[in-house]
């Protein structure tokens, strides 16, 4: 199977899941969710802001997938993981809308993209 296929698998069945479950839960998370939350928002901001500028200096057409996950998401992880039970509703509306967003665009990616991954 393409690489292509573990990735939108990894985001439809944990990534997603996991963004919803702390939205839906907000501040009733355990502690090292949050925990969990700065760790994956600092991986994200460093591996894709580095994958960004390869990208942009090789000219891909894909350094736009680099730039959401290191400016906007990477960001929104790190401050609810660093607020804590302390974050406002408005974060967790936002990454529940992350959440969703994410699991469209690899669902699509899967259903149309389906011969190319076998």
């Amino acid at each position: 199977m393409n690489a292509h296929i573990y990735l939108n698998l990894f985001h439809i069945l944990l990534v997603a899941p996991f963004f919803i479950y702390v939205g839906v839960m907000k501040s009733a998370v355990p502690a090292g969710v949050f925990t969990a939350l700065v760790v994956l928002g600092a991986i994200l901001v460093f591996y894709h802001g580095y994958k960004f500028v390869v990208r942009v200096m090789k000219g891909s057409g894909y350094a736009w997938v680099n730039a959401v996950h290191a400016l906007l998401v990477g960001p929104l992880l790190l401050y609810i993981g660093l607020k804590g039970a302390e974050t406002e509703r408005p974060y967790y509306e936002v990454l529940l809308l992350t959440a969703f967003a994410a699991l469209g665009y690899h669902m699509y990616e899967m259903a149309v993209y389906r011969d190319f991954y076998l």
